[in-house]
């Protein structure tokens, strides 16, 4: 199949735009920038000058950028609030998205957006980003090939540090209800789970959460005063998955020192294995492994180099997917909705207090 230059148009121009999407599409050969659309009108001209989009390809509305015939497939960066209703938007008018994550603010939307893309045939991608980090995709390899044998345990860490008092964070959406759907569980929660149902090739059973909130009330954005923040600064769960394995989760916003920390250990029966993001200055991800009796009973890990094989890009990657090439590893919409059954689940549990199986 020859390849073609797929003309994107990108909606919500924040900084998951500005630091993953546009870089990405910039670099990949078969992506092409051609369309942008915010709500905010200084801000879509600012970036229509730097990016070079002219006026006539400047939208505010999501609808006429969907709309555009010169538009081939539709990135979607917006707040958690939007991403529905511009993802049955683009389904209903038969183009290609890639969506960032969660996917909706409920189960229900997630399960109305995926069997409308299923109906239509649209080819997707959500936009799990740690699934394209190489060393997460060399541990999958690694544990699908048995190198670690019978997986008992995953224990896995997401720490950020820009909730805490010290950095006076003002009241950004995604500290809103309403606008966000959850805090730091649907921010860094959900990749977590992503990334280790990614990395083990497992479904999650039973769920128990916690949630909490140390700062209720920040300033706001524009004027003066505060707002109540109503979503978790951290949230703590644990899970049963798939052939007995036992998986614990620790998230937070609040993780002293930290830029855009990941751990996540992994034992099994014949080894174990510890990939890391931002652990090390000057290094992005890692992976250590031990295996074999004398490792083992000296309890050492080694840090392994990564094959080449296991690198890739996000945006090149929906590129692949759109001229029929993927190599099956992004996640879909179908990844995206059993990811927020999960995250509904999770915060049903903490209001309980108790065990829940994943609906």
């Amino acid at each position: 199949m020859e390849k073609k230059v797929i003309r994107i148009g990108s909606v919500g121009l924040g900084g998951i735009w500005t630091g993953v999407h546009e870089p990405g599409i910039r670099r990949s050969p078969d992506l092409e920038l051609v369309a942008i659309c915010d709500i905010d009108e200084e801000k879509l001209k600012a970036a229509g000058e730097k990016y070079g989009i002219d006026e006539a390809h400047r939208f505010v509305d999501y609808h006429d950028l969907i709309n555009c015939p010169d538009v081939d497939a539709v990135d979607i960066c917006t707040s958690n609030d939007a991403h529905f209703e511009i993802g049955m938007a683009a389904v209903e008018a038969g183009k290609p998205y890639d969506i960032e994550k969660p996917i909706t603010m409920t189960a229900e939307e997630a399960d109305i957006l995926a069997n409308a893309t299923k109906e239509k045939g649209i080819k997707n991608m959500v936009c799990f980003s740690y699934r394209f980090k190489a060393a997460a995709r060399y541990a999958k390899d690694l544990i699908a090939q048995g190198k670690i044998g019978k997986v008992y345990h995953v224990d896995m860490q997401y720490f950020q540090a820009w909730g805490l008092p010290r950095v006076d964070c003002p009241l950004a959406w995604r500290f809103i209800k309403n606008r966000t759907g959850s805090g730091a569980l649907g921010d860094l929660g959900c990749h977590a789970l992503d990334l280790v149902r990614f990395v083990l090739g497992k479904e999650y059973t039973n769920i128990v959460g916690h949630t909490g909130t140390y700062v209720k009330e920040r300033k706001l954005e524009k004027g003066e005063g505060v707002g109540q923040v109503d979503v978790d600064d951290f949230c703590n769960y644990m899970a049963d998955m798939e052939d007995g394995v036992s998986a614990s989760f620790q998230i937070t916003r609040f993780g002293f020192g930290r830029g855009n920390y990941q751990r996540m250990e992994i034992y099994g029966s014949e080894g174990a294995i510890v990939y890391s993001l931002d652990a090390t200055p000057g290094l992005e991800d890692e992976i250590e492994v031990c295996s074999g009796d004398i490792n083992a009973d000296a309890h050492v890990f080694s840090k392994l180099p990564i094959p080449q094989q296991y690198y890739s890009d996000q945006m090149q990657s929906f590129a692949d997917i759109l001229n029929g090439v993927g190599d099956g590893m992004p996640a879909t919409i179908f990844d995206g909705q059993a990811n927020q059954h999960v995250v509904d689940t999770i915060l049903e549990s903490a209001e309980a207090g108790k065990w829940m199986e994943i609906k």
